[in-house]
């Protein structure tokens, strides 16, 4: 009922500040009452994420990141400190599991050797897997490049490089043990579990590019642009009008500033004349 009382409110204002003042409250109201869909299905980060690797992840930034957050990353590097790769195999592949439900999300490295994997992770700051790596069963990614698991789990964005899907995951999202066939939390659809997923054999089906990326950058630059064009528009027209102003007072014998309207004419004795 508010919400629609306020649409009519917009509507009915013929003020355009008025207007964009009462948008402004219901977006803020529609905010507050939607929200952010739940995450992670209702359930928590699995306990064994504290011992990941023989080092672990910090609960804390997991259960915040990836349960509590559709925005925000682990710092950039946060899996160095872990020594990820230095952990891994160089010779094979690794799977990596949802860090609430335990199903496969990603297998790497496929198509490209270990060293550029890493390379690459090392390079953005995050680790990056590609089309090929990625468990499309499991995994969606949002029209804006947003990727969350089928246990609604955030887990990165998707940020292309080379004409290509690039997928910049946190590792704390997936640093999660196989599910053991029982999944515990809601899901967004169906899944491949841990028990039908056999890494040797696996395909993943994934576009090469999917068209669905963050445009975070290209927002920041458009939106600094939109408000550095709207300042100089906005200081050109208060110089138009204060210069208009003055003009007008002036005209009506109240300006001050004799070179605009000239000294007063004395008499022609005061200027020495016949």
């Amino acid at each position: 009922v508010i919400l629609a009382g306020l649409v009519a409110a917009v509507a009915s204002s013929r003020s355009w500040l008025v207007k964009m003042i009462k948008l402004l409250v219901l977006m803020s109201l529609v905010g507050c009452v939607y929200g952010d869909p739940p995450q992670c299905g209702g359930g928590k980060p699995m306990q064994s994420i504290k011992t990941y690797l023989g080092k672990g992840v910090s609960y804390d930034t997991a259960e915040n990141i990836c349960c509590n957050n559709h925005h925000y990353a682990e710092h950039w590097g946060y899996f160095e400190k872990v020594g990820l790769f230095q952990q891994l195999d160089p010779n094979g592949e690794t799977v990596f599991y949802d860090s609430v439900c335990g199903i496969p999300l990603f297998i790497a490295p496929k198509g490209r050797t270990f060293a550029e994997w890493r390379s690459e992770s090392e390079h953005h700051g995050w680790p990056s897997f590609r089309p090929e790596e990625i468990v499309t069963e499991n995994v969606i990614i949002h029209p804006f490049g947003r990727m969350e698991s089928k246990c609604g789990t955030h887990l990165g964005h998707n940020i292309p490089s080379d004409g290509r899907d690039r997928y910049c995951i946190d590792l704390v999202c997936i640093a999660g043990e196989p599910d053991n066939g029982t999944i515990h939390v809601q899901l967004l659809g169906p899944i491949l579990n841990a028990s039908q997923f056999d890494p040797k054999t696996y395909v993943s089906i994934a576009p090469v590019n999917s068209g669905k990326q963050s445009y975070t950058v290209e927002i920041m630059i458009g939106g600094g642009l939109f408000f550095v064009t709207f300042g100089a528009i906005a200081v050109f027209a208060c110089n138009v009008l204060l210069r208009a102003m003055k003009k007008k007072q002036c005209r009506g014998g109240c300006c001050k500033d004799r070179r605009a309207v000239g000294v007063p004419l004395a008499s022609k004795a005061e200027h020495g004349e016949q």
